[in-house]
């Protein structure tokens, strides 16, 4: 079973990328107020190590990730998994085929 793809928001922290529901900037008082209130209910893993937020992670059980990078570059790694440490579609493709080889 391959690992699964994770993507890096900054300082050796990871979010699985099945999880992210959307990636949004932080800039917006109503995204501000969001985050503090979801503070209190305790739904936010900050993982800007005190740096300032760029950009908010929402996840699909409902929590947030605070991220010290911008949305952009977060999007820019998601789509071509250069932060994530999970294996590349070629490495899982290559394992499949071998898989269904070795089934033969």
């Amino acid at each position: 079973m391959p690992a699964p793809a994770v993507l890096n928001v900054g300082f050796y922290n990871f979010v699985m990328t099945d999880k992210i529901v959307a990636l949004c900037s932080s800039e917006s008082a109503p995204m501000r107020r969001l985050v503090q209130n979801l503070r209190k209910e305790g739904a936010v893993i900050d993982a800007t190590q005190g740096r300032r937020t760029k950009s908010i992670i929402f996840t699909s059980g409902s929590q947030i990730v605070l991220s010290a990078i911008s949305q952009e570059t977060l999007a820019k790694r998601l789509a071509a998994q250069d932060g994530g440490i999970g294996p590349s579609t070629v490495e899982l493709e290559a394992a499949e085929d071998e898989m269904e080889a070795d089934e033969e």
